[in-house]
């Protein structure tokens, strides 16, 4: 195993840098200095690795000793060691230098462990430092500290090494923004990314990560109606989330039990809810065409209550007003507009006042949707054609829907999908 390489910040005390370096024995040493001041002309930082003579002092008033600068006085070589400057209280410019001689450091030494101790420096070379580390692959964070006497420092003698855990910093910071994808309905996105994450060795972080993993697939498989999968997914964690998951798997629940009237109302609110987070994508073709689909969807569910299959109508089902022919396979078969006079046929009440009152407005909104490339045309969908499509069904067949479904017992519809994480912030 190679030695390890050392990056520190030099400040004013050189206590913890020579602590570390003699802990370490490292292979290679980066110093990130300070430069000659611009406004006073006093010198920085890098004084105690370049400077003349004895320029590293060693205690404090009449203990002090002073000694030659740091690598003369470690006998460190020319080739062992280099130091970088960085300016003192400008965290950007500090941390875009810091990340790129990190880089180039990595580069000569691949398979060595690499430390960053923080130390030493100004408050913000050491912030820097820590930023720039986190966001490099492999580096390692350490601290060197000791006994306190008082608020001001660790008392002489006293300084060692410790090792400062940065995996769940780092494991948040990519976590993040994968997250972030929730919030525009992404859940397939967030998975593929958490998966890609290394597994972290701290038991909890893991749990963490595979939660965030496994719930992102859950409400991903929900997304594109493989409701089983999100069940079974989110049922392992129904004890955890609690409260938080409850409406959500009462509505898998019924929308994957076979037999149970209540499932076809539940999975057409369900797609309702889909055209809507299309739409939040701002995919209005993929939205509109869920409307259609929720439109014909909903004809052949009140048909199917009165056993009505709109695929292999009996003859004896289609009333005179209707034309409706047989196909190439001799059955008879009603398409959306057929269907809901079928409907208004059969079921009459709200049904046929529906049909009545809003098959015109329907027929017009349907042009919207033949013309989109996924029908029968080749024009994208606009949102203002979204918006007029969604605010009727919004008006006229929700509510119609909504009383259909209670009268089949289904009293409580399933929310819209999260955009936050479940598991954080619960209340079980």
């Amino acid at each position: 195993m190679p030695k390890p390489i050392l990056i520190c910040t030099v400040g004013g005390s050189p206590e913890p840098i020579l602590t570390a370096i003699r802990d370490l024995e490292p292979a290679f040493v980066l110093f990130f200095c300070t430069g000659e001041d611009p406004a006073t002309g006093k010198p920085g930082s890098q004084l105690m690795i370049r400077g003349k003579g004895t320029p590293v002092k060693i205690g404090r008033d009449a203990y002090a000793r002073y000694l030659p600068n740091i690598p003369t006085h470690l006998g460190l070589s020319e080739d062992a060691y280099e130091d970088t400057l960085v300016p003192s209280d400008d965290l950007d410019h500090a941390v875009a230098i810091m990340t790129q001689a990190i880089a180039d450091l990595r580069k000569g030494f691949p398979e060595a462990a690499c430390i960053a101790d923080y130390t030493g420096g100004t408050k913000t070379m050491t912030a820097a430092l820590v930023m720039a580390s986190l966001d490099a692959e492999g580096v390692e964070l350490q601290l060197i500290t000791g006994a306190r006497s008082d608020l001001v420092r660790v008392r002489d003698g006293s300084e060692g090494p410790l090792a400062v855990s940065a995996e769940g910093i780092r494991l948040r910071r990519a976590m993040t923004p994968l997250l972030d994808a929730w919030q525009r309905f992404g859940y397939g996105e967030a998975a593929d990314g958490l998966a890609r994450l290394r597994k972290p060795r701290d038991p909890n972080l893991r749990a963490e990560l595979q939660i965030a993993k496994d719930l992102s697939q859950a409400f991903d498989a929900w997304d594109r109606f493989d409701h089983a999968a999100a069940l079974a997914q989110l049922q392992v964690y129904s004890p955890r989330l609690g409260r938080a998951c409850g409406a959500y798997l009462a509505a898998l629940k019924v929308m994957t039990a076979e037999g149970d009237a209540k499932r076809w109302p539940a999975r057409l609110w369900d797609l309702w809810l889909n055209a809507q987070r299309r739409a939040d994508q701002c995919r209005y073709d993929d939205a509109v065409a869920r409307l259609y689909r929720l439109l014909e969807w909903t004809a052949q569910w009140l048909l199917s209550t009165h056993e009505i299959d709109t695929s292999n109508l009996d003859p004896a089902q289609i009333p005179e007003s209707l034309n409706i022919s047989p196909g190439p396979d001799g059955k008879y078969q009603a398409g959306l507009r057929n269907a809901w006079a079928l409907a208004a046929h059969h079921l009459g009440g709200d049904v046929a006042t529906f049909w009545e009152t809003e098959s015109s407005h329907l027929l017009d909104l349907l042009k919207i949707r033949n013309y989109s490339i996924l029908a029968h045309g080749d024009q994208p969908i606009a949102s203002g054609d979204w918006e007029t499509f969604r605010a009727w069904v919004q008006s006229a067949l929700i509510p119609l829907l909504d009383a259909q479904s209670k009268a089949v017992g289904l009293k409580t519809l399933a929310p819209q999908l999260p955009q936050r994480p479940l598991w954080r912030n619960h209340q079980s």
